[in-house]
């Protein structure tokens, strides 16, 4: 039991340690392989933890992004008429407008 305990953290630190664009590689490489499903069921019980740390480690990576940027755009705009959001018109669109 101490070694599984072990192991783990040891996966978890070597799963902190990826950038996003790893932590997602290895997701998707574990997705597949656990979809294949010809392994044993304890291999799969390890892949899958291992899916659930790269799965993690990816949306807390996208939340910091997510709050950054919310911080960087608050501190960008004096107040909430900054914000305010125009139709995007396509040139085609003006074409047939003009006509």
């Amino acid at each position: 039991m101490a070694k599984s305990k072990q192991a783990a953290v040891k996966q978890q630190d070597s799963v902190e340690a990826l950038s996003f664009e790893g932590a997602l590689e290895q997701l998707e490489s574990t997705v597949g392989r656990l979809e294949e499903g010809e392994m044993p069921l304890e291999e799969s019980l390890e892949l899958f933890e291992k899916g659930v740390a790269l799965s993690r480690r990816c949306a807390e990576t996208l939340e910091a992004a997510e709050k950054r940027i919310e911080v960087l755009v608050a501190e960008s705009a004096e107040n909430e008429d900054d914000w305010a959001t125009e139709a995007f018109e396509h040139e085609d669109e003006e074409d047939e407008l003009d006509d």
